[in-house]
């Protein structure tokens, strides 16, 4: 599993940065992103809806996010 550690950066550069990096996961396969900026649940959401891959997980814990994506 690729982790892409996005911490510290505000919207929409944790999507734009997992936008880049989920081109190098082959299909079936998943991204690890860590987030602190609250938004990024909401943007997570809409980014796999566009796209079509899948959210698989959205942990909350100590203001960290942590997403699980599985590429479609």
């Amino acid at each position: 599993m690729q982790v892409l550690d996005t911490s510290g950066l505000k919207c929409p550069l944790p999507v734009l940065k997992a936008k880049r990096a989920i081109k190098n996961v082959n299909p079936g396969e998943h991204l690890k992103v860590i987030a602190t900026d609250p938004g990024a649940l909401k943007d997570f959401k809409h980014f796999c809806s566009a796209t079509g891959d899948t959210l698989e997980s959205a942990i909350e814990e100590d203001n960290v996010l942590t997403f699980v994506i599985r590429k479609k």
